[in-house]
């Protein structure tokens, strides 16, 4: 099955795919439907996010991604409104020659619910971003 997923920076060196962060794991969020990734981005880009990018990617292949980085993944089901978090990561700056996991965040405490919790620093999205590249 196909499913969507959001990309920062898309085509570049600093691309990233959006994540969120729950209970402290961090959860890609795989869209049955365009439509409804493209909403959750538009909503993501009224909360000053940078504009992601919405690209389709094989289930299995966001699955196997997600294991392999010790990610969680949640399918959304098509016509589910989901809302972007109100915290959001701080700082969105990645530099590929100096990873590191350190990450700020803004957000209080975290939920059961992924779409209620921040997303992931910019150098995560970035790293994992490269992750999944690998894969493919």
């Amino acid at each position: 099955m196909q499913v969507y997923v959001l990309l920062f920076n898309a085509g570049t060196d600093n691309e990233g795919i959006h994540s969120l962060d729950a209970n402290g794991r961090n959860t890609v969020l795989m869209f049955e439907q365009e439509d409804d990734a493209i909403r959750f981005g538009l909503m993501l880009e009224a909360q000053d996010f940078p504009s992601p990018t919405v690209e389709a990617f094989d289930e299995r292949d966001i699955e196997d991604f997600c294991q392999g980085a010790d990610l969680e993944y949640k399918r959304i089901p098509a016509g589910t409104l989901v809302t972007p978090p109100d915290a959001k990561v701080e700082r969105m700056d990645w530099d590929p020659d100096h990873p590191s996991d350190d990450f700020d965040r803004d957000a209080a405490d975290a939920s059961d619910d992924p779409t209620d919790e921040s997303g992931l620093s910019q150098q995560e999205v970035d790293r994992l971003r490269q992750r999944l590249e690998k894969l493919l």
